[in-house]
Parts: C-alpha cells; structure tokens; sequence
C-alpha cells in the first residue's frame, strides 16, 4: 500500500469516507461525525498538505490527516510550546477494517513527527467514544485529560476533547511505500 497526499479531487472520497465511518459508529451507538464536515475546511486542509491517504491500487484504504496546529481550546499554553504534530480524522475503510491499518498509519505518523523533530504525536478524541479511548490507550497514547468546557470551533459543544498524547519514536517499518515529502522541521517556543 502506498501512502501520499490527498489531492483536491479526493474530497468527494474523504467527506464519503467520513459518512460511512459516522454510519458505522452509530450502529454502535456513537453519535461521533453525526454532523456533516465542511467541503471547503476539508479542501483547505488538503491544500495545506496536511491530508494523507492511504491508497491499495486504485482504491482509498485509509486516511489521516497529521498537522503541527492544535485545534484552539484543547492544549495549555505551556502544552502548546513543545514541539508537536496532531492527528486528526484516521479513517479507514470498512472494507479494510480489522488489518491493523490503524494502527500503522500511527507508526507512520509516529516516524513522520520523529523525522519533524516532534516531542509529542498528540489527538483529540471523542468524548463519549471510550472504545476509541481504548484503541488509542491499546496503541501507547497516554490519556492526559478531557475538556468538556468551552465550545468547538464550528460553534457547538465540545465533543472531542479526550486528548492523549506518545512520544514518537522512528519506526524501522510501518509496511507502506511512503510517497510523501519529507516532514518539514517544527519550530517552537522554548
């Protein structure tokens, strides 16, 4: 499988991926994605070069989106002075569930925040979504608190704020063919 950058043309894939994870989690009971996602946030993303997709062939297996800007309310001013990159939306598709691509689009990012010179590799997860929790608890994420005040920045109550954070560490083999640019260094406050 080959890892690259999302393109403009994938936002019809990547808002499609979104629904069938949504439909996915509420057969489980989760209201996690209920909400549609703006096309145009998520085309901005692309174009910052922040979205990767996993790809098998023609087909999208995965994606995750992987950026050195936290989203506003979530990390102290202190946390946000250590050099960082967050993760945002790993989908994978049903299709290709129970492979453990999850888990090594982590140790992609894992290398890719390594090679960054990144202190942390650092997520927001759903609140109410504790098997989520456990995914990420299970992969070596350390729980280090929730938010529950305050509001998202689409102007709706805080619903990701469970946040977890790893140390990254190089990663000798994640098994994908690694197509993307070399991470860009952090810079940060000392």
């Amino acid at each position: 499988m080959i890892i690259s950058l999302a393109e403009p043309h994938d936002v019809a894939k990547l808002l499609a991926f979104r629904e069938e994870a949504a439909a996915w989690l509420r057969g489980l009971g989760s209201d996690q994605w209920s909400r549609p996602y703006p096309a145009d946030k998520l085309l901005a993303t692309i174009e910052e070069g922040t979205v990767f997709m996993l790809r098998d062939g023609h087909a999208t297996a995965g994606t995750i989106t992987l950026t050195p800007e936290a989203e506003e309310g979530l990390w102290t001013d202190e946390e946000l002075t250590e050099p960082s990159l967050f993760i945002n939306k790993l989908t994978i598709a049903r299709e290709y569930a129970g492979q453990n691509l999850g888990g090594r689009l982590l140790d992609w990012a894992d290398d890719r925040a390594y090679r960054a010179g990144a202190r942390w590799l650092r997520l927001d997860a759903w609140t109410t979504n504790e098997g989520l929790q456990r995914y990420y608890l299970a992969q070596g994420f350390t729980h280090v608190r929730t938010v529950r005040e305050g509001t998202a920045v689409n102007g709706g109550p805080r619903v990701s704020g469970w946040l977890a954070q790893r140390a990254p560490r190089r990663v000798a083999d994640h098994g994908f063919t690694d197509r993307t640019p070399p991470p860009e260094r952090l810079r940060f406050a000392a």
